[in-house]
């Protein structure tokens, strides 16, 4: 059985957590409801993992070939839909269920795209707070349409719900079949596990009841009558969303009333979808009294009707009856001078003009009421109607709109839009005045105690349950993707839209030519979200620190200003010094402003205390050092605790400027060992020469899947880092992954034939010859052998050739290439400082500098 068929004579009128069932099933399993949803909840769901399926879903209905697309177009033309109407319905649907439409919409409803997660409120008190479901949601949808439904079901996926969506025993099985799609693109099942769907009539109470009995919140559309019946099955204390019917109105003053482009814009609102919806005008309020402006006005409308070229759909019997009635009524009314009727001779269209200004409802199908209403009746004419209001297109001169836009949001309009585009909304744009994500949630929050000071995301010390895939299923990359590199994400910069590219931001350089990388601002301010909440875990306290932002600005580079942003994000005191070569100058900002925190690179962290070192002894105030973007060797690290009294030195984060935060320290982190920001981040480790994942405890290339990078969309990117992973368990409690990191996969080349290490070099010098200061590998090709100079701080070294004997004695393959074989030459070179050579952009160390390579 394929997901859009059922088997043969047996009626299937259910989908019950991804499974097709009849009545007898159904019935059965409907008692069971409160324990199942009880159960089901223990399991989290994401609002990212519900986002991640729903684009894909979206990309299959963009997909005109596609069967299961086929498929669904034919269930809507056999419920009565002509094809362009259900090409239409399934064109919105795949626009609702696209991945930039719902992150905005989570963020503007909920916070943020991860809404769930228990996240500091307020960094100097142990605050969290999140949105959580309110449990089991249940959707009583209207009849004959089923996009409210899909779409509701959604929002309470978003909102972490399990879902029971009720429809009309006589609609069609589309809701139930595009949700199973969305099911089946959820490879964890989870999505699939939220999801009831039953189709029957309400007249059955019995089951009625039941779905609403077993609810936390009940979500109905329909008129009065349909939600009171509804209200008398929902217990106490269940929360009751209601969607009832509105009325939308047009509202145009003498500046535009005549203008084209305003009739044009009114009959296009009128037609499409012939009034069905809540937004669509059912009157045309004018600025004015006058009965002949009236009359003049519904004639150019009229012409402006006549010029839609698409036919109206055909109303049922019950509804031209209706219309029919409506209209002699008015005619009657015309020999009293309170009506004046405009009808389309084909009848595709009705104008009834009504001297009247009080509020009515039309009848639909292009049937619509003109009506009188000076701006200063606007309150006292439409306030008594205010439980029904919902859209006011508005055409007014420039000046005006503010003015008369206060008029109608008091006397209770909802929603003012231009008159063409009542219809339209957008991302997270409020439903009858309120944010549905927010009515399908809740708000809760946990005080603790200081022992949570440095704990940022409560979710980070959740123990998996026994049987969870970690990382869960929807965040694993395709092993058969390729790894991509820097070339690759710089060619992929060209395919992203203007209005993502809004962040443009150069790499430091420390491997090659600085390129950039692009971001949207709400991409950005994630990751300096969490990377402000790694400093915390990592040891800053923001209500005794002030830190001094030395990292490094201009060109582009994304070091100060990544800094800046994840300091903000967390509220720190910062003083924003910037990196630079005047140490002297640097030091006295930092004692003047009492600082006792630095976020710095190593490197100029390095040549600070060398230079002005006696202007921070003195002050003796600086007791905490956050690096990055550098290895940080043990031995200086050790020398700024013993020599100049620094009590904490860890990396403020792992991160790159292409992918942005990967990793964080904590208080128990030793050396190079970061934990994963997991919820960000997929991280695999594959060997060196395969991209097969590596054995366990073994050194790799550090390969990395971003989830919430909405352009480029990167997939196994390789950072250019060596590390392995770290077993166990850590002592600050986090359950992410943690992993260590060993170097950069540029920091091994090739020379002589042999493998050479950077790192392997720069420890046996700090072991062997007491050697703390900044070391530079330079490879260069000569006449008759490779070369490889070692540059050293003509301070720290007081033979270079005492020094490269040294090195070739502990590095045995090294001594075999220079001394037995003649392949190499090595020699260690005393340099000034300054004379190190460093990226132009970010002033880091070149550890290697290859001049075999061009460029």
């Amino acid at each position: 059985m394929n997901e859009m068929s059922h088997p043969n004579g047996i009626a299937h009128d259910h989908l019950w957590q991804g499974a097709w069932i009849g009545d007898t099933e159904a019935g059965k399993r409907l008692v069971d409801l409160p324990a199942l949803v009880a159960d089901e909840l223990t399991r989290p769901l994401s609002a990212r993992q519900v986002i991640a399926a729903c684009d894909r879903l979206s990309t299959v209905l963009g997909t005109p070939e596609h069967p299961t697309r086929t498929a669904l177009a034919d269930h809507l033309v056999a419920a009565g839909q002509d094809l362009a109407s259900a090409e239409r319905s399934l064109a919105e649907i795949a626009d609702f269920l696209r991945r930039d439409g719902l992150e905005r919409k989570v963020v503007a409803e909920l916070g943020g795209t991860a809404p769930q997660s228990l996240t500091r409120t307020d960094f100097r008190t142990p605050v969290f707070e999140s949105w959580q479901p309110v449990g089991l949601l249940t959707h009583i949808t209207a009849s004959n349409d089923p996009i409210v439904g899909i779409f509701s079901a959604v929002e309470g996926l978003l909102a972490g719900n399990v879902n029971v969506i009720k429809v009309s025993g006589g609609d069609s099985l589309f809701t139930h079949h595009l949700l199973h799609a969305l099911g089946t693109l959820d490879p964890d099942g989870r999505i699939a596990d939220r999801l009831i769907v039953l189709r029957f009539p309400s007249s059955r109470t019995d089951w009625l009841r039941r779905v609403c009995q077993a609810a936390d919140a009940v979500a109905a559309w329909g008129g009065e009558e349909a939600i009171t019946g509804v209200a008398a099955h929902v217990p106490a204390g269940c929360r009751l969303i209601a969607f009832g019917h509105k009325i939308s109105f047009a509202y145009v003053t003498s500046a535009l009333w005549s203008d084209e482009q305003t009739l044009s814009g009114i009959a296009d609102s009128v037609c499409r979808l012939d009034q069905q919806a809540c937004s669509s005008p059912q009157v045309v309020y004018l600025d004015t009294a006058d009965r002949e402006e009236l009359s003049a006005f519904a004639r150019r409308l009229g012409d402006a009707l006549d010029r839609r070229a698409d036919a109206a759909s055909d109303p049922s019997v019950h509804e031209q009856a209706e219309i029919t009635t409506t209209v002699l009524v008015a005619k009657t009314e015309e020999h009293l001078g309170l009506t004046r009727v405009h009808e389309s001779p084909t009848g595709a269209w009705r104008i009834l003009v009504d001297h009247r200004g009080a509020l009515r409802a039309s009848p639909l199908y292009r049937t619509v009421w003109v009506k009188p209403l000076p701006r200063d009746e606007i309150i006292s004419t439409l306030r008594p109607m205010r439980r029904f209001l919902q859209t006011a297109g508005l055409a007014a001169a420039r000046g005006d709109v503010p003015g008369l836009a206060a008029r109608l949001f008091t006397a209770g309009a909802l929603r003012v839009t231009p008159v063409g585009s009542m219809l339209d909304s957008y991302p997270g744009e409020p439903h009858d005045g309120l944010y549905p994500l927010q009515r399908y949630s809740r708000r809760v929050s946990t005080r603790l105690d200081d022992r949570f000071t440095h704990d940022t995301c409560l979710d980070d010390l959740r123990r998996p349950a026994d049987g969870e895939p970690v990382p869960p299923l929807w965040q694993r990359p395709d092993p058969a993707d390729p790894v991509l590199g820097k070339a690759d994400v710089q060619r992929l910069n060209a395919s992203i839209p203007p209005e993502k590219a809004q962040l443009h931001l150069a790499s430091g350089g420390s491997s090659g030519t600085p390129a950039v990388s692009l971001y949207t601002y709400a991409d950005f301010r994630t990751q300096t979200r969490r990377a402000g909440e790694g400093l915390v875990a990592a040891g800053l306290d923001v209500r005794t620190d002030r830190v001094a932002n030395l990292l490094y600005a201009g060109d582009m580079y994304a070091s100060f200003l990544y800094g800046h942003g994840l300091l903000e994000a967390v509220d720190a005191v910062q003083l924003p010094i910037c990196a630079g070569s005047d140490y002297e100058r640097d030091a006295r900002l930092i004692v003047r402003h009492r600082a006792n925190t630095l976020l710095a690179m190593p490197s100029y962290l390095w040549q600070l205390f060398q230079n002005a070192g006696d202007v921070l002894d003195a002050y003796g105030g600086v007791k905490k050092i956050f690096y990055g973007g550098e290895h940080f060797s043990a031995e200086q690290r050790a020398q700024l605790r013993e020599r100049h009294g620094v009590e904490l030195i860890r990396s403020f984060v792992y991160g790159g400027t292409d992918l942005g935060t990967m990793g964080h320290q904590c208080g128990h982190a030793e050396g190079s060992v970061h934990h994963l920001f997991s919820d960000l981040f997929t991280l695999e480790i594959l060997e060196v020469d395969s991209d097969r994942p590596v054995a366990r405890g073994a050194t790799g290339r550090l390969v990395f899947t971003p989830h919430t990078r909405s352009a480029p969309p990167i997939t196994r990117y390789e950072q250019g880092d060596l590390g392995r992973w770290v077993e166990g368990t850590c002592d600050c409690g986090r359950t992410t992954p943690r992993f260590e990191l060993l170097g950069r996969t540029g920091d091994v080349v090739r020379a002589g034939t042999y493998f050479v290490n950077y790192r392997r070099i720069a420890r046996i010098a700090a072991e062997h010859l007491g050697y703390c200061g900044e070391l530079q590998m330079v490879v260069e090709a000569a006449p008759s052998r490779e070369r490889i100079t070692v540059r050293m701080d003509e301070d720290g070294v007081s033979d270079p050739a005492a020094a490269t004997r040294t090195l070739l004695a502990h590095y045995p393959e090294l001594y075999e290439a220079v001394t037995a074989e003649g392949l190499l030459d090595l020699s260690v070179q005393a340099v000034a400082p300054g004379d190190f050579e460093r990226s132009a952009a970010s002033g880091k160390l070149r550890t290697v500098v290859d001049r075999r390579l061009p460029g």
